[in-house]
């Protein structure tokens, strides 16, 4: 980032209260084709991102409208983020979002097939507003666990089986999109390719072989060194790394792990904190405090209802403890520098 970029991010830090730094932190979901009402929690709140959920066939004119009001609602404009992997995994289909190949099939393609496929689906979700895509899935399936593995091989939603091949795959991937304007999410860090259960519908999701030398790491490292703006944190159990947290609440993964051996210097999102089943095992109001306390920044519900609970849990811990509330800003300072990358701060 020029100095002159990071002195808008410090500048519009700076401005921004305990309550405005911690809405920063939290990307909320709403209906694909009825987003409007999150406006006022986006004003009210001072939202940092908003997640588009379910699948649509509307037009590009319709969305790019709604896109554009939830954009303006905030002092500041919020992220709008969706789920276009391709394959069983597109938010937003019909004439102007032709059917993506799964990662699956992408993966048998050439890297320039890839490259164009993925450039093609950017420019299309740019013109219509969309600053974050939640994607690539960077997790390595083996072939022995195929469609046995319920969040990612059974959809086809994994580039393939072996790890330097998915790590090709994601450094071509990763500048496709963001080249276009759409900035991406590497997931799910740090790997959901061999776990037996999902996370949205189990408490107990575990791989119990990842550990800091795991080689499925290659297409995160990949991608990071590609410069993706953000990282995934799944929300499964990883006894190797962390035997008292899932994902989204380890320091150890996120901050250790993530930030420390593999130097990632973007913003960190979590997977779903709300209806996914993994996540439940705290109250609603503090999620999004254990994930940030991990060293997270961008706390991901889909469910409209949770924004309060969880501005209030931030907003709670940050006047309790200095060092929670350093946390906060800090992480604040992240999704503000994203921002700034999709064009969306004005200094």
């Amino acid at each position: 980032m020029s100095p002159t970029r990071a002195d808008c991010v410090s500048k519009t830090l700076a401005g921004l209260s305990r309550e405005e730094r911690a809405g920063q932190l939290l990307m909320i979901g709403t209906p694909v084709d009825a987003p409007r009402p999150l406006a006022r929690d986006i004003d009210a709140l001072h939202l940092g991102g908003v997640f588009l959920a379910g699948r649509s066939t509307r037009p590009a004119s319709a969305l790019r409208a709604d896109i554009a009001a939830l954009t303006r609602a905030g002092d500041i404009p919020a992220l709008v983020s969706l789920d276009q992997e391709g394959g069983s995994v597109q938010t937003l289909k019909g004439p102007d979002f032709p059917l993506l190949p799964s990662a699956q099939r992408l993966g048998t393609k050439s890297q320039t097939e890839l490259r164009g496929t993925v450039r093609e689906s950017a420019r299309r979700l740019d013109a219509i507003g969309i600053t974050l895509n939640l994607a690539p899935v960077a997790d390595t399936v083996p072939d022995d666990v195929g469609a046995a593995n319920p969040p990612i091989g059974a959809f086809r939603r994994q580039y393939g089986s072996d790890p330097a091949k998915v790590a090709e795959d994601i450094a071509t991937v990763v500048p496709a999109s963001q080249d276009q304007g759409v900035l991406t999410v590497l997931k799910h860090f740090p790997g959901l390719g061999r776990v037996r259960a999902n996370t949205d519908v189990s408490k107990d999701v575990v791989d119990a072989q990842a550990d800091a030398a795991d080689p499925y790491l290659q297409p995160f490292v990949a991608g990071i060194k590609a410069g993706s703006a953000a990282v995934m944190i799944s929300s499964a159990r990883y006894p190797k790394l962390d035997r008292s947290n899932i994902a989204a609440y380890s320091k150890p993964i996120v901050t250790g792990l993530l930030r420390e051996r593999l130097g990632f210097q973007g913003m960190v999102v979590s997977d779903d904190l709300g209806a996914a089943d993994a996540a439940a095992i705290v109250p609603v109001g503090e999620r999004a405090v254990k994930f940030v306390a991990a060293g997270g920044d961008l706390a991901l519900t889909i469910r409209p209802q949770d924004a309060e609970p969880m501005a209030a849990g931030l907003i709670a811990e940050a006047g309790r403890s200095p060092e929670f509330d350093a946390r906060v800003t800090d992480a604040a300072r992240h999704v503000l520098t994203v921002k700034d990358r999709a064009g969306l701060l004005h200094c």
